[in-house]
């Protein structure tokens, strides 16, 4: 990143330097905690999660590395600086164990995460751009109290371990992003992520072959409680726009992204610590309905089948960290976001939106995501941008997605006996607000 910042001309004055420096530190803090479609955000930029994180049909902001890379070429000279308070309230339940002491409900503690944005475009010439765009993924992040548990050694938390009981996953990617017009009304683009992620687990001594319980790992002390463990990769996303009279149309791809192991945790995640960054990939219409309102659609796809740790299911035999080792049983999933803008007045635009996407749990994979608890469906969004000056613009957007719940059989039932464990519900609803400032130059 330090090479990036030290381009030519393109960062050569003062308040350059300054803009990109704030990039930077920006990047530090960008360990967010979505879990809205399975652990992906329902949108990037606050432009787009105001219409419901529909984006690749639009040019509006400099997250373009995120979302799709040929819109940058038109969205001129601007950086982007955003935060979103994100307010997930995650809780589990088990009912009716044989063991009555199994039997409990808990809520995760933490319920606000701080989620940065980060966007810089620069234009070399009128058809050609180079930008930067800083984003995360997470939503594995859960801090269960010990509770009231009792497994028949003490008191436990929900899956039999001792103290807090919860996982925390963050990705953040750096995207320099090149974007070119090959026709007036046609652009391609292509960003090289720069990927890095994080995780910690907590709470889960009794898959770590402990007394008492069958041998669940073939990694015995790399489990839980290893502290922070973290890995690099990198990857690339391809993406074209075109303008078709009053519509405009968008496409983007970003193949899997191969990332290094956790080896902390090379006894919990499939393939002895594996944990890559799926594909995913999406379609987008952008359609002027009038001078002033805009309508726009797109599809999602997102392969959570690419990474075994995510995608086994919970079921499989094999022992944890093995290759086809037991994870969080996650379905590939669809995800549609309908967004609408009005621009009310020369200075204020309105938003509004709305994001479905597909449960990736199923109720016979509810025990391991007491963890991960990523059930969101239904997503309704709204957002301003009022315009302060020509060159200076405050941007702002909601999100509220009710609550969901799966519930399915406790994994305890095949460990103990049936009827032992019962019956086991996740749940989860979210709300965020945030805000972006925008400098045009």
């Amino acid at each position: 990143m330090e090479r990036f910042k030290a381009r030519p001309a393109a960062c050569s004055t003062a308040g350059r330097r300054w803009r990109l420096a704030t990039l930077a530190a920006a990047a530090t803090l960008a360990m967010p905690a979505w879990a809205t479609n399975g652990y992906f955000p329902h949108g990037y930029g606050l432009k787009a999660k105001g219409m419901g994180g529909a984006s690749l049909a639009l040019s509006q902001d400099s997250l373009g590395g995120a979302n799709n890379p040929a819109s940058m070429v038109w969205a001129g000279e601007r950086v982007d600086l955003g935060l979103d308070a994100f307010s997930p309230k995650r809780d589990a339940e088990r009912t009716g164990a044989g063991f009555a002491t199994l039997n409990g409900q808990v809520d995760s503690d933490k319920t606000v995460f701080w989620v940065p944005e980060v966007g810089y475009n620069r234009m070399l010439g009128s058809n050609l751009s180079l930008g930067m765009t800083l984003y995360g993924n997470g939503g594995m992040n859960t801090t269960y109290p010990q509770g009231s548990f009792n497994c028949g050694a003490g008191p436990a938390n929900m899956l039999c371990g001792s103290g807090t009981l919860g996982v925390d996953l963050s990705q953040l990617i750096v995207a320099p992003t090149l974007a070119y017009k090959v026709t007036p009304t046609q652009s391609v683009g292509i960003a090289l992520l720069l990927g890095y992620q994080r995780f910690k687990a907590e709470g889960l001594q009794a898959f770590d072959n402990a007394p008492g319980f069958p041998a669940f790992t073939s990694a015995p002390g790399s489990v839980t409680n290893n502290g922070y463990d973290s890995s690099t990769g990198v990857g690339v996303r391809l993406g074209w726009q075109g303008k078709f009279g009053a519509f405009t149309a968008g496409a983007a791809y970003a193949p899997k992204m191969n990332m290094g192991r956790f080896e902390k945790y090379k006894g919990l995640f499939a393939g002895q610590g594996d944990f890559d960054i799926p594909s995913h990939y999406g379609a987008g219409i952008a359609f002027s309905a009038t001078p002033t309102l805009t309508v726009t659609l797109d599809a999602m796809r997102i392969n959570y089948s690419d990474v075994p740790a995510v995608s086994n299911p919970s079921s499989n035999a094999a022992p944890l960290g093995a290759d086809n080792g037991p994870g969080f049983g996650w379905q590939d999933i669809n995800v549609y976001k309908l967004g609408l803008q009005w621009q009310m007045s020369p200075a204020l635009t309105l938003r509004a939106g709305y994001n479905r996407g597909d449960n990736p749990i199923g109720s016979a994979d509810v025990s391991f995501n007491i963890l991960a608890p990523g059930v969101m469906t239904d997503h309704y969004t709204a957002g301003f941008t009022f315009a302060l000056s020509p060159t200076n613009e405050i941007t702002g957007a909601l999100m509220i997605a009710p609550r969901k719940t799966v519930s399915g059989s406790s994994f305890f039932n095949a460990v103990l006996g049936p009827g032992a464990g019962g019956n086991e519900t996740i749940g989860m609803k979210q709300s965020a607000f945030g805000l972006a400032w925008a400098i045009k130059f």
